[in-house]
């Protein structure tokens, strides 16, 4: 079949003209397993068309994957659904074809009107519990039930989207690496017990999905999926907003357990009795429009009320919450748990040599604490920490050169090396610090401190900040308290330390510490002498941003906006010259990790996008669908770019053209269904890289020609694959 080509260098570069016997005409939008088109058949007859991503079409588990969804889409087909009129799982390019269902999905109507009034809301419910109703009397379980999958019809509601949905006897095993569903709009035992997922996670989401239609956020609200994971397990629902009429219905559907939610024919008998007033009226939705190929329909990985976006920064207290939710929810937390292999340690440097002579190693030295390692590169080595423990690593050949226990459990950053120090204990929130020394591991000083709800490493300086709003400053080298006070124009100001900032504009030598708020529709950056605590400068920029690098006396920042908070653009600003430069995203990117090198800023974003903003000549340099679930931070040395994923592996990526050119083994030990909390960056240094997996291995690779790392491909997976 001839091709049809599109502008842009995008995963869907060049499409299929025909599906079958349909003509592709238009996108609708791209997901995760491929790109949905309006087509018509021959008889005219209009048709929405999946066609699975070209990157994906050989693999033979995800072929596997579009054949249980095409199966489950044809078994709940019926008036609640987009029935299924032609599919081919086994085609060069598997594709499915449904009745072509014009109006917008729930997400778009939200986004563009704003919350429902409580009629439409009641009738939206109620339309969704008759749905599920016919979906879970065949067997299936949809299991990712939210706004992007509901299509508002001029009859009613339509389920779609069964792309990891199960029947309720199936044995299938969570898939490595993966996210499961959408964390706001999963039910507890998704987290706890993801084999035993019954028909009342989906009726929990239908509570999820209910406080987003009236309210436009969700029950469990966080920056980070890993607190709203907590929050689901654990905390009660906010319903503020939600209609009187339908909040303890609500509340019933949001039961922590599934056997005290409502089933669907008993939402809709309780309906019924809501009101006097309740009626059939349909909705009446404005068309779909097609978009662009490239773009996507954003997950739901969180949900803000318009204008009530929170700072994307974490307070401490934050991370010590998600750090607790990996020991506090037991039994299988697919989604956040972090967990240790139980392989002895191990050495491979022996056994092969990269060029220049670099020994390729790896090693577990503290296997019992369990835990994926966080590294950063100090004056001793390899410095790194897991639950409990902190340690030192030859970075030749992986050899411990010192190993100490350490108070408390929490570990979501690797040790910070500041004043010649290390201090490997700065996200644990209390009362007291200490420093060791990084070349023998011997403490240096343990000091007493003002309660703390956050502390960031900046220069020489540490920085405590108070729920009051009060920041204390402490000289890392000795544990003395230097400052005490309040930050003008900032009222409780959590700092981020800028990678790539060398110098300062003050006279103290230190580099700025960096605090930010909300101010009205854009954002309050304060630069601040860590040494003194003095503001260096104020700036209120339009938008809501995040510092993530500086470079040459600018600052590079995040632009985040919609109520999820995607990235859509990337902001330089100059402080000396007050120059503000803003390049536009061509499609945002979800959840964004982002790193900086030189004038180019990296984003890795949830469900595996890695973009290159080149913020010299204005535009988006490259943007590489790698086909995971997340990454972490990426780092660049200018050649290449380095992703840490879930399973262990490290992804090397050519830093001009945005290829994949290599990838390590996945080391993900016994667990292999849990994915960890926190991705450790990758740590580059001397022209080598290193990592960190799940299994509690730490690895150093040479840096030099990722395609080397042939790990990969001995472990049956090509270098040149970044899939699942």
């Amino acid at each position: 079949m001839a091709p049809q080509r599109n502008a842009g260098a995008g995963a869907e570069a060049e499409l299929p003209e025909y599906a079958g016997h349909y003509r592709l005409e238009s996108c609708l939008g791209s997901g995760g397993m491929g790109v949905v088109h309006l087509a018509r058949g021959t008889s005219g007859m209009r048709v929405a068309v999946k066609v699975v991503h070209a990157r994906y079409a050989m693999d033979p588990e995800f072929r596997g994957r579009f054949r249980q969804e095409v199966a489950a889409a044809r078994q709940v087909s019926g008036a609640f659904t987009a029935p299924v009129v032609d599919a081919d799982p086994d085609g060069g390019r598997p594709w499915m074809a449904t009745l072509y269902i014009p109006g917008p999905t729930l997400s778009e109507k939200v986004k563009r009107n704003g919350p429902m009034d409580p009629d439409q809301s009641r009738r939206l419910m109620a339309g969704l519990a008759e749905a599920l109703r016919d979906i879970h009397r065949v067997g299936v379980v949809h299991r990712d039930l939210k706004p992007s999958n509901v299509l508002l019809a001029e009859d009613g509601p339509k389920v779609i989207d069964f792309g990891i949905s199960r029947p309720r006897d199936s044995e299938l095993r969570t898939e490595t690496g993966k996210l499961i569903g959408t964390p706001p709009f999963m039910a507890p035992e998704q987290f706890r017990r993801p084999r035993e997922v019954g028909p009342a996670a989906d009726v929990f989401a239908l509570g999820s999905l209910m406080v987003h239609a009236t309210t436009g956020r969700g029950p469990f609200d966080s920056d980070s999926p890993y607190v709203v994971a907590y929050q689901v397990v654990h905390d009660e629902p906010d319903l503020t907003g939600v209609p009187e009429s339908l909040a303890p219905l609500v509340l019933r559907c949001l039961a922590k357990e599934p056997e005290d939610r409502p089933t669907p024919d008993a939402l809709m008998r309780e309906l019924r009795s809501v009101s006097a007033a309740y009626d059939t009226q349909v909705f009446v939705p404005a068309p779909r429009k097609p978009v662009a190929p490239e773009e996507k329909d954003a997950p739901e990985s969180r949900a803000d009320a318009p204008g009530e976006r929170p700072a994307r920064r974490l307070g401490r207290r934050a991370v010590l919450m998600a750090g607790v939710l990996c020991l506090a929810v037991l039994g299988g937390l697919t989604a956040v748990q972090l967990y240790g292999g139980t392989e002895p340690a191990r050495k491979t440097n022996a056994a092969r040599s990269a060029p220049g002579g670099f020994g390729v190693w790896e090693t577990v030295p503290a296997q019992e604490s369990g835990g994926m390692p966080q590294c950063s590169y100090g004056p001793g080595g390899l410095l790194c920490a897991v639950p409990g423990t902190v340690f030192t690593l030859d970075p030749a050949d992986g050899r411990t050169l010192w190993r100490r226990d350490v108070a408390g459990e929490a570990r979501s950053e690797p040790p910070v090396v500041s004043g010649g120090l290390a201090h490997p204990s700065l996200d644990l929130i209390g009362d007291r610090l200490e420093a060791l020394d990084p070349v023998t591991g011997e403490r240096v000083w343990q000091e007493a401190v003002p309660p703390y709800d956050g502390v960031q490493a900046v220069g020489d300086m540490l920085l405590l900040t108070r729920s009051d709003g009060t920041v204390t400053g402490v000289d890392s080298a000795s544990g003395e308290i230097r400052w005490s006070h309040r930050i003008p124009g900032q009222a409780v100001p959590y700092f981020s330390s800028l990678a790539g900032e060398s110098g300062s504009t003050g006279e103290s030598g230190q580099p700025s510490a960096y605090a930010t708020s909300r101010a009205g529709s854009g954002t309050r950056v304060t630069a601040v002498d860590p040494a003194t605590g003095d503001v260096r400068w104020d700036a209120e920029l339009e938008g809501s941003l995040t510092p993530v690098g500086a470079e040459d006396g600018s600052v590079y920042l995040l632009s985040e906006g919609g109520i999820h908070g995607d990235a859509d653009a990337v902001v330089r600003y100059t402080p000396g010259t007050g120059a503000v430069h803003r390049v536009t995203l061509p499609v945002p990117v979800a959840q964004a990790e982002s790193g900086v090198h030189g004038d180019t800023v990296y984003l890795m974003g949830a469900g595996g996008s890695l973009v290159a903003v080149d913020m010299a000549a204005g535009k988006q340099r490259w943007r590489l669908e790698t086909g995971v679930a997340r990454g972490s931070v990426p780092v660049s040395d200018g050649r290449h770019v380095y992703v840490t994923v879930p399973d262990g592996r490290l992804l090397g990526v050519d830093a001009r053209e945005g290829k994949l050119l290599g990838q390590t083994r996945p080391r993900l030990g016994a667990e292999s269904d849990r994915v960890p909390a926190a991705l450790p960056a990758p740590v580059v240094a001397g022209g080598h890289v290193y990592g960190g997996a799940p299994d509690g291995t730490v690895f150093g690779v040479a840096g030099r020609d990722p395609a080397d790392w042939d790990e990969g491909r001995r472990g049956g997976r090509g270098a040149g694959r970044a899939g699942p």
